[in-house]
């Protein structure tokens, strides 16, 4: 791929196909809507739409779709044709400029959370200027919004660039208190970073729990996991490799720009991680980058894995979103410069967005958490649900000089001594590393450590947007108003981070200290799922989010009740995926091993009363007591899960798959696990994580 610059964002209608093919007023009058969210004339939508099919066609797309992201989490989208009758019996290829702005997909069958009756199917899509228009499988992808008739959003694009306008309009009024006049725009920035797993396609087909669930709901461990830390950063196998490379180059064809890839901790685990970008490009961005790592996968005989923990016993899967403040000058608001001490408006805005992590913990915590995620959070690889902030030692330490009143004694970066002569001599960073913390504060950005990896990294940043415009709001109205700016800047700075230093802490997470110290401090510790979503619907939070329109109470409330219902249905489907196959493959294997080796032992004793027939007696006597287990714990989660799914009351429903579906099912499986162990490869119904994880 040597012309890698070519290829480049050749499926994209970006800045330069646009200078290419619109007039010069066309051009500049969307360049001023992309990046200064200036409103788009409307006169100018039919030339922008042709240009835009012009060019679709000559890269071979035939169809045209508005290409949205629902509240289920993945994207969507309906084709239509340019195709149009001609009057002669012909046709010709249009596109109008109301077909580029309008959609007008069946919104009935996406989830509304009670915003919609199934019988009022009306919905619109919206285009979305900001976020280029590209080609995928011959199909010219519009990036839109997604609302209903009565104007409620549906999906997760719209509140996001909401949370965009809110924190560009309040810490420009930051800005412009610390003289910065040149900024016409600030925008919030993300990298994030995508965790996977890559197993054989034939073996992920001989799983139902992988086919259904995206996880193996049962397997004993393999001998080896990864405890020899032999496959972190490991030398990337041939396979995975060419996989790799194909993805790379899809992705560069649609402008995303994947960067990093290599192994991760976990056997068969790796990660690819993008340049940053706008938030909502990045989001887009995210999202072909899952789709994408599906396809790519399934043509080279692979299966990809985004579930959260697909795999018992080893790392389960996270996507590290790095966010961060720019000016459209290109500046970054986060960087502390080489005296972060010095760095007033740093300062200011470090403390603003430690106030908003402090106040608004249980939104955040709210924005990661799903079934799977509850699986992962708090393992050896993944943050605890406890929210906190890592900031290293230069900064915690010129924040207790601040809290403190003192002086702050700069420590000069130190020379990195390695030892040998012949390599490099460089500074090495004034902080380590804390991949323990939720929150981490890593050079000029805050690295949100929480999210599962299938997520849509839109709901952390719409949070992280708002409560920090929130803050910005509050210290620039009472900044704007001081008789002395720098005294009260001082002020307010120090009775900040006083106040809400306590969401910082630089140790260990996972230890059992930092859970008593979390509860001393009053920090929330919001377990699973199920604890943290009424969160959403207190009054303070909704009170922000009505505050700044990001949502309406109505749309709060419609997102509590469908994340509910998504944490049940997968509760559900994952206990109903167990009983279909303990029942019709695992109960009847071990009774088919169980029945040939009575036999064997019966055969011994027909030969001779001499011959010993003691392990095969005692392994049947096991078995027998495991399948006894097993159709026990079945009968009881059958119904566990009929009682659940009765239920007409969403919260009740969701809490009954916690505390009754989970534990039966984790009965259940151990009890399988155990005979696995016990039961012939030969005998036993599906690939075991020895094969699924050591395979390619």
């Amino acid at each position: 791929m040597n012309n890698i610059p070519e290829i480049f964002g050749s499926m994209v209608f970006d800045d330069k196909a646009m200078k290419k093919r619109l007039p010069i007023e066309t051009y500049n009058t969307l360049i001023r809507t992309i990046h200064d969210g200036k409103t788009l004339d409307t006169d100018i939508k039919n030339e922008v739409a042709k240009a835009m099919k012009d060019w679709a066609i000559e890269k071979g797309a035939t169809h045209y779709t508005h290409w949205f992201q629902p509240l289920t989490g993945v994207t969507a989208e309906k084709h239509d044709s340019f195709i149009t009758p001609d009057g002669n019996g012909s046709i010709i290829m249009e596109f109008s400029g109301r077909e580029l702005i309008k959609g007008e997909p069946d919104a009935s069958s996406f989830p509304s959370g009670g915003l919609r009756a199934t019988f009022e199917a009306r919905g619109y899509t919206a285009w979305d200027p900001t976020s280029y228009a590209f080609i995928k499988d011959d199909t010219l992808c519009i990036p839109t919004a997604f609302c209903s008739y009565g104007g409620e959003s549906l999906d997760k694009k719209t509140p996001l660039l909401r949370s965009m306008e809110v924190i560009n309009k309040q810490a420009l009024r930051i800005l412009r208190l610390f003289g910065n006049t040149e900024a016409t725009r600030v925008l919030t920035t993300v990298g994030p970073e995508q965790e996977y797993f890559l197993i054989d396609k034939q073996m992920y087909e001989k799983r139902e729990d992988l086919k259904f669930c995206d996880r193996t709901l049962y397997g004993a461990p393999a001998p080896k996991g990864q405890e020899k830390d032999d496959h972190y950063f490991g030398t990337i196998k041939p396979r995975v490799m060419a996989f790799m490379k194909e993805l790379d180059k899809e992705l560069w064809k649609l402008g995303v720009l994947a960067k990093t890839e290599h192994n991760e901790a976990a056997p068969a685990q790796h990660e690819l991680a993008p340049i940053f970008t706008q938030t909502n490009i990045a989001t887009d961005h995210n999202q072909l980058i899952m789709e994408l790592m599906k396809k790519i996968a399934d043509k080279h005989g692979l299966a990809c894995l985004l579930h959260e923990k697909p795999f018992a016993g080893v790392n389960g899967s996270g996507k590290h979103n790095n966010w961060s403040l720019s000016t459209n000058t290109g500046e970054n608001l986060l960087n502390p410069g080489n005296t972060p001490e010095k760095n007033a408006q740093f300062l200011l805005l470090l403390s603003a967005v430690i106030k908003a992590v402090d106040e608004y913990q249980d939104l955040l915590r709210v924005t990661v958490s799903s079934a799977g995620n509850d699986l992962r959070l708090g393992g050896n690889e993944a943050p605890p649900a406890i929210i906190s902030m890592f900031l290293g030692d230069e900064l915690s330490d010129i924040i207790n000089s601040i809290i403190k009143d003192t002086s702050y004694d700069r420590k000069d970066a130190d020379k990195m001594k390695i030892g040998a002569k012949v390599l490099p001599t460089f500074f090495k960073d004034t902080t380590d590393r804390n991949r323990t913390s939720p929150l981490a504060f890593t050079g000029n950005k805050f690295e949100f450590r929480m999210l599962g990896s299938s997520f849509s990294i839109s709901d952390p940043n719409i949070v992280l947007n708002t409560t920090v415009a929130e803050v910005l709001d509050e210290f620039a109205t009472r900044l704007e108003s001081a008789e002395d700016f720098s005294a009260e800047l001082k002020m307010l700075i120090k009775e900040t981070l006083t106040k809400h230093s306590r969401i910082i802490f630089d140790g260990n997470n996972y230890s059992q200290e930092w859970v008593l110290d979390a509860e001393k401090r009053g920090l929330s510790n919001l377990k699973t799922t199920v604890d943290a979503l009424p969160k959403i619907i207190e009054r303070k939070n909704i009170e922000l989010f009505t505050k700044y329109k990001i949502f309406t109470e109505k749309e709060l409330y419609s997102r509590y009740e469908i994340m509910l219902d998504e944490y049940s249905k997968t509760i559900e489907l994952e206990a109903l995926t167990m009983l279909e196959m303990a029942k019709k493959d695992i109960i009847p294997a071990i009774i088919s091993y169980s029945g040939d080796l009575s036999e064997i032992a019966l055969s011994k004793k027909q030969l001779s009363r001499k011959i010993s027939t003691e392990v095969e007696e005692k392994t049947v006597e096991k078995l027998s007591l495991l399948t006894s287990s097993l159709y026990n714990a079945a009968e009881k989660l059958k119904l566990a899960v009929e009682n659940a799914k009765a239920s007409e009351d969403s919260k009740l429903e969701a809490a009954l798959c916690k505390d009754e579906l989970i534990p039966l099912m984790n009965t259940l499986r151990s009890a399988a696990d155990e005979a696995e162990l016990m039961v012939s490869k030969d005998y036993w119904p599906f690939p075991t994580y020895g094969d699924l994880l050591f395979s390619i």
